[in-house]
């Protein structure tokens, strides 16, 4: 009963999702292929209202709803990052999903995107095996 928050803001998210047509393939597509804003607008939106929360969490100290102190660490930049971006981009592009709307995407009844899913876990697997002999 303590995380139906978290189940509410779930469903509220794919909603949003939904109606603003973020998890459409084909505006996936034309994003990839150059041909419409409005994914870029929804990206960028998204990465202004990051930088303005992040900002708000450290100066007013912003604790979590469990009271707890909000810690956000510095993160280093690694050239593995480049490659794993390029394959996460690439499995964007040819799949019309990414993590978000994956599950928005299977909650609108297109369950063809359970294949998606399933790929999504199967490379998180192989990646926690061969995690040590990549380059971080």
């Amino acid at each position: 009963m303590r995380n139906i928050k978290y189940l509410l803001v779930g469903i509220i998210f794919g909603i949003t999702f939904l109606k603003a047509e973020i998890i459409s393939w084909f505006r996936i597509q034309e994003m990839f292929r150059f041909q419409s804003f409005h994914m870029y607008g929804v990206i960028g939106t998204a990465v202004i209202v990051g930088i303005i929360s992040i900002q708000l969490i450290k100066r007013f100290k912003l604790k979590s709803i469990e009271g707890e102190a909000i810690v956000i660490p510095d993160k280093k930049f690694h050239k593995g990052q480049i490659i794993g971006g390029l394959l996460f981009g690439l499995g964007w592009a040819v799949t019309g999903a990414c993590p978000g709307p994956l599950f928005a995407q299977i909650g609108a009844g297109f369950s063809v995107v359970l294949i998606t899913l399933l790929s999504a876990i199967f490379g998180t697997w192989v990646y926690g095996l061969i995690r040590e002999k990549l380059p971080h």
